[in-house]
């Protein structure tokens, strides 16, 4: 008997552990490290919002994705202190407990009350007071994280909304491509190379360390942040591939910046990405969807390489950086 009290005071703690290390992983260490916790939680609520996925209208669909992540988040907390009840529980009983209903009413008392009359087992005053503290603990990370994580939210769909303005919605390579060579001329293009090699930076920074903020939506069911980084750095690749003009190097310092964002935020939520592929490796986007782009920006008269070819197998080598998680992302928000 005294070796199976040990042993499930042993899982107890191990179940207490868990818990504080998904809350310190997913809010407060400022690097992407996974949290198993945290993602079976996310994958708990895409599971749940499968049947509304089935739905003939889209908008449907859109507002059961769209509750994903806000209901996922404040689930954390209630999966924490779910943890702290079952792994207390388990520790009052190794102590003694004369039943497990006796240790779960011992460990409800202490989660919800501090300094309550809990019992006289031993060492039960001490574990008692931190099962509370945690319990406080725990809910005030949640919530003195939510203006950062709304504030973050906000950073990134502030260009992804001004993006519109340029490609259309959806964004598309052709419609801003085009729209510059009608209306603001090719030369200021870069300009918005430069912008958004700042917004991927910090959206890098602020989503792999906040790996909730992957699964919020943006406000408009027809805008998407992750299609937006995928317009931006096709555009950016087409660019540098098939444009004839000068060589840009914003552009391809845009797409550097870009798929490293994508890269270790893949990583980051365990999608296996390759940071250094063969330029001659399989990509998403077909030829023949890259000539109909080709042949429309000529069509307009943006001047375009003779060698649609070569052009192919460049914009497919600058694109193979970026397309195993620009594919898997946009699958998984």
């Amino acid at each position: 008997m005294f070796a199976a009290r040990v042993l499930v005071f042993v899982l107890g703690a191990a179940v207490i552990l868990n818990a504080l290390s998904s809350a310190i992983r997913t809010f407060i260490v400022p690097r992407g490290l996974p949290s198993t916790l945290t993602r079976w939680v996310f994958i708990a609520m895409r599971v749940f919002i499968l049947p509304f996925m089935s739905h003939r209208r889209p908008e449907r669909q859109e507002v059961a994705l769209a509750f994903m992540a806000p209901v996922g988040l404040l689930s954390l907390p209630i999966v924490w202190l779910a943890s702290l009840l079952l792994g207390y529980t388990a520790i009052y009983w190794s102590l003694g407990a004369s039943s497990w209903a006796t240790a779960f009413s011992i460990s409800r008392l202490s989660l919800l009350y501090l300094g309550s009359n809990v019992g006289s087992l031993p060492g039960l005053p001490v574990f008692a007071f931190s099962e509370t503290v945690l319990s406080l603990l725990l809910a005030a990370i949640l919530v003195s994280y939510l203006p950062t994580i709304y504030a973050a939210f906000s950073q990134r769909e502030a260009s992804v909304t001004g993006l519109e303005t340029r490609a259309g919605s959806p964004p598309t390579p052709l419609t801003m491509l085009t729209r510059y060579y009608k209306i603001n001329g090719m030369d200021r293009i870069g300009e918005m190379w430069s912008e958004w090699q700042g917004w991927f930076e910090v959206v890098e920074e602020t989503h792999t360390a906040l790996l909730p903020l992957l699964y919020y939506r943006s406000p408009q069911p027809d805008r998407s942040w992750v299609t937006a980084a995928g317009a931006v750095l096709d555009t950016a690749s087409i660019t540098a591939s098939s444009l004839d003009r000068p060589r840009d190097p914003e552009a391809e310092l845009c797409i550097r910046a870009g798929y490293l964002c994508l890269g270790r935020i893949a990583g980051a939520i365990g999608i296996p990405y390759n940071l250094d592929p063969s330029p001659t490796d399989p990509i998403s986007v077909t030829q023949d969807e890259y000539d109909k782009v080709y042949e429309a920006l000529k069509l307009i008269g943006v001047p375009m390489k003779p060698d649609r070819a070569q052009a192919w197998r460049d914009f497919a080598g600058w694109r193979v950086n970026y397309d195993v998680a620009l594919v898997a992302l946009a699958a998984l928000t």
